[in-house]
This record gives structure tokens, sequence and C-alpha cells, in this order.
């Protein structure tokens, strides 16, 4: 184990190319499996680790080719008794029931197109052009729970009903037939009583892209947040492109996506409830340099600011370009040298006042002592945030972030934990101390960990009282994979529980009590 603590700049090389087996496709496994644990796992654990990803990366001849493309696999780390079984199995969604059925790519995913049926007659394959967007409910993204039941889910409106004890799928739900959207993220905010808070995007006025804040109710009334935070990227999906573009030229939805930098980036702020159920959009221009955003690792309001601590990548360019996997099962120094054209990642800190007056145009508005980040109001009335950096090294992403959610969600905060990535390829734990900037990392030779999920001591005082969990892939050793147990407080090994079974690369999960 290489533990470093202090400076963000790690070692980490790759010459032998290991990672490229989480890019490759297992079986399903038809019964869980026993998990050899060396160390002891904790007596609170026991539940369930669950995670999702990618685990066929083709179908017959036909390749997809985007991380984001592979059909979901869903894995599940069983805790009974300081024993761990491992069991996974693929969602059954229409995309995977069809392809494995016609041995062929027959739903669009992200970056993979597909195309009409070879054994169509040529008058079935022109009509088939002309049907409109058959949107992929491929679901390799999260699992969340909703009230008492869980959905894996990935960022277009479809979601899927899963039983969590045996994997197995139980229905599609289309959320459009509730909500007026195209699509929704993957990572909703849930509140301590069970409230799901998610954003997605519509078709606005004159074709433009809309959003709309979706709110699923709670089962019993608890603890709420009090503002929403937007920030609106540079980087847009073209809806006309996405709904009239695609069937004609055979784009996927890759081909949809737009960036300007001109734009930079807006930060938007909505008041969550203003009586009668009812939010308030604060009418105020919020803008910074353009950035790319995927993960929010938490906000919270202090003494009429709200602080936002987000894993930001430099620039306006869509960092998913460099996510192909042929870029991604390149030899080291092609994928080294591929990171080095790509937007550099930064975790960033923009604080954002609330009140705010005309008169103050020119004065930087910000007057919390702790950090160095800034909000100036320009003669147009624009206010212009400028962060302040929590962590940054070359090439080195802290993505995937996790929090003592439960404690600490949209509160004032010490500790984040985050995936490692180097020159995007995933080969570390990393936790972050967002007041000092101190740093502690966990990083094996030749294995590649996955988002670490927080799971809190049940008698911890502290806010790093608790384990992290992560399924860590190492090709060249015995077993080749295994889930680790670290102590959240110094990032040391307190166990591990090893299979010996493939396990392909995951994106985020939950820990199921």
């Amino acid at each position: 184990m290489y533990l470093s603590i202090g400076s963000p700049c790690y070692c980490g090389l790759h010459p032998a190319g290991g990672y490229k087996k989480i890019f490759e496709t297992v079986e399903e496994l038809s019964e869980p499996v026993p998990a050899t644990v060396t160390g002891r796992i904790p007596s609170f654990l026991k539940g369930s680790l669950l995670r999702l990803g990618p685990g066929l990366f083709e179908v017959g001849d036909e390749p997809f080719y985007h991380l984001f493309d592979g059909q979901a696999l869903m894995h599940k780390f069983d805790f009974k008794n300081g024993q761990v079984t491992y069991f996974n199995k693929y969602v059954k969604t229409d995309a995977y029931v069809r392809a494995i059925t016609e041995k062929r790519v027959v739903i669009t995913e992200f970056g993979t197109f597909a195309y009409p049926d070879p054994c169509k007659n040529i008058f079935s394959r022109f009509f088939t052009y002309f049907k409109g967007v058959e949107v992929t409910d491929n679901c390799l993204v999260n699992v969340y729970p909703i009230g008492e039941d869980y959905y894996a889910v990935t960022e277009t409106n479809y979601i899927t009903k899963v039983n969590t004890d045996t994997l197995d799928t139980l229905k599609k739900v289309d959320l459009c037939n509730y909500v007026n959207i195209n699509g929704v993220t993957a990572h909703p905010h849930i509140e301590r009583d069970g409230t799901v808070f998610n954003i997605g995007n519509c078709m606005g006025k004159g074709a433009s892209l809309a959003y709309n804040v979706v709110r699923i109710p709670p089962t019993q009334k608890g603890w709420a947040c009090n503002y929403f935070v937007f920030v609106e990227t540079p980087v847009k999906i073209n809806l006309l492109k996405f709904l009239s573009a695609w069937s004609i030229r055979g784009s996927n939805y890759m081909d949809c996506f737009e960036s300007n930098e001109v734009l930079g980036t807006l930060f938007h702020i909505a008041r969550k409830d203003i009586g009668g159920g009812q939010g308030e959009y604060i009418d105020h221009k919020f803008r910074a340099a353009p950035i790319n955003l995927f993960h929010h690792i938490n906000t919270y309001e202090d003494n009429g600011f709200i602080v936002a601590d987000v894993c930001t990548w430099k620039g306006f360019e869509f960092v998913y370009n460099y996510l192909w996997l042929a870029n991604l099962r390149s030899n080291w120094e092609e994928v080294k040298k591929a990171a080095m054209m790509a937007p550099q990642p930064e975790v960033r800190r923009y604080v954002i006042p609330l009140d705010i007056h005309r008169e103050e145009q020119g004065k930087n508005l910000i007057c919390l002592p702790y950090t160095t980040a800034t909000a100036v109001m320009r003669t147009d009335g624009t206010i212009w945030l400028e962060p302040e950096v929590l962590f940054s090294g070359p090439r080195q992403a802290f993505e995937f972030p996790q929090i003592n959610y439960e404690k600490h969600g949209g509160k004032n905060y010490s500790y984040a934990y985050a995936l490692g990535l180097n020159h995007f390829i995933p080969d570390r734990i990393i936790k972050l101390n967002v007041k000092t900037k101190e740093t502690w990392v966990w990083q094996e030779p030749d294995s590649y960990p996955s988002e670490p999920l927080f799971v809190q001591t049940p008698d911890g005082v502290d806010e790093d009282d608790g384990v992290l969990l992560t399924v860590v892939v190492s090709p060249g050793a015995q077993k080749s994979g295994y889930m680790l147990i670290l102590n959240a407080k110094d990032m040391s090994e307190i166990a591990r529980a090893e299979v010996d079974c493939p396990i392909p690369v995951t994106f985020h999960g939950m820990y199921k009590k």
C-alpha cells in the first residue's frame, strides 16, 4: 500500500496497461460467490454495497465506442456476520434485451449509433430513420432509493426499478409520464426525510434548452435545505440536432453536444420554498470563467453567502471527448499524451453573495474569513465569481466525490473523499480537508479503485468517524477484484474481501443499510 499525506502530487505509472481490464466484458454470475476476507469486517457493516457501471462492451461483432455506452451491470457486496459475498447481474433494460436477442446494437447509446437491421428490406430501413429518436434506457450510472423502492438510472427520461436483494429487473418507468422533462441527471439530492430533488431539461421557448427542478415527495417529514444552486456550463445539448438531425445523419448523443467559450459559466440560485410549496428564482446574473462540471461535492449557506464546492475541468472543451474507449484502452504513453490535451481538473470553491446592492460595483462582496473566493459586481450588473482552488495537480483529478452526506450534506464541513484519476485512469483514493487543503492518499501498484462511499460509525462523533468502501480491480493479482474497507480518518486499510472473478469499471452506487 502507498499512503501519502500532504501534497496533491502523487506517483502513478502504468506501463503494463493493467487498467485496460476494467473496460472488458464480463459474464453475469448465476449465484453469489463467497469472498476471502483479510482483516476484520467492522461489525456495523450489515447491509449491501451496490454499484453500477458498464459490463458489456460489445454485442456480437459490434463494439460500443464510448465509456458511457456499455450495457448496465449491477454489482452487490453483501455483509453478514463478518463475511462478504459478491453478486452481479445485468439490468434487463430494453437496450440490453434487444441487443442480446438480435446480437447487435439496437438502440443508439451515448457515443454509439445503432444502425438499421441489415436483414430488413430497403423500404423498412428507410422508414426506420423517420420514426424519431428512440432514447436509451441503459441505466448504467447510478442506483438510488425513491420511497421504499430502488431505481437504476442514467441521464435520459427512463429509470428502472430493481430488486436490490436479487438484482432482478422489475419495471421500466418513463418520467415523461409524470413531469415535463427530456432527461434528468443521475445525481439527485436526497434529503434526510427521503425527498428526492433532481434537475431535468426540456424544450424552452424558440427551441432553446430550459431546466426544471423535479421534486419527488418524501414518505415522512424531516430536514430540508433552503436553496437550489444550478451551475450552467458552456457545454450544452443542441435540441434541434437531438430531435431532427439524429435520425437522418446517423448521429449519437455525443454529436448533439456543443460548447461556446463566449458563454462562460452561469450560476443560478433559487429559494426552495417561499410558502405554499412554491420556489423563487433569484434574478441576479452570477458568472464565471468557462468550466466543465459533472459532480458537486457539497454546498451550504453561511452568514448570507452560499458556498459551493465542485469538481471542475478548466475551459469550455467537452471532457467527454477524451473518454472514448479507444483512448482509455491505449498504451500508457498514449493515454498520457491524450490527457495532456484535455482540460485541467481542479476542485474549486465558489462563494455567492445573497445580499447584493448595485452601489457596490467593483467591490469584493465576499467577507467570509476562511476563503479567498471573490464575487465582484460589474457595470452591467452581473456578479463575476472567482474561485478558491482547493485541490489541483497536473492531470490529477479529484472526481466522484463523497462526504459524510447524512450528517454534513448542505452544512459546513471539513472532509471530502474521491476517486483519483491519473490522466483519466482511476488509480487512488483521496481524502481532502477542504479547510486546510491537506490530503491523504491510498494507492497500490496496478490497482484500480472506484468511487469511495462513506459509511459512518454508528457511535461516531467526529465528521470522519467512519469507513470508506471501494471496489478495486487488480488484474495481476491471484484474485483480481476486491471490496476494500479504509479507515476514513487516516486512509489505512481495515479489511478487504477478494473474489475470483473479473469486475469492470463502476461509476456510482450506494450503501444500503
